[in-house]
């Protein structure tokens, strides 16, 4: 099992090639968190061992990490400047885990 914590910009993109190359891929609401506290959907692939790199590949060709900006706002004084800082953030999380038993009804 392939569960992705990826940027909404790019999970549409990521989506369509999943389910192109012959993936299954389910699209599940919003997770928020990490550094900036933003919400991100959360994408779930069931796959097979020998699929499983190929999976990864169609994520990390799909997704790209970047340097956002957190600003904290203070009043307009100049003394007292909004607060900004940079952080290098990831634009998918990936967790992979093995699955002892799959049914469906």
């Amino acid at each position: 099992m392939v569960m992705t914590i990826i940027e909404r910009e790019e999970a549409n993109r990521v989506l369509e090639a999943l389910i192109s190359a012959g993936h299954t891929p389910t699209i599940f609401g919003d997770s928020r968190g990490g550094v900036l506290r933003q919400a991100r959907p959360t994408l779930f692939v069931g796959v097979q061992a020998d699929k499983l790199d190929n999976v990864l590949s169609i994520i990390r060709e799909n997704c790209r990490s970047h340097v956002a900006l957190e600003s904290t706002e203070g009043d307009e004084s100049a003394a007292s400047r909004p607060k900004r800082s940079f952080a290098e953030v990831g634009s998918a999380v990936v967790f992979v885990w093995d699955i002892d038993r799959f049914e469906t009804y």
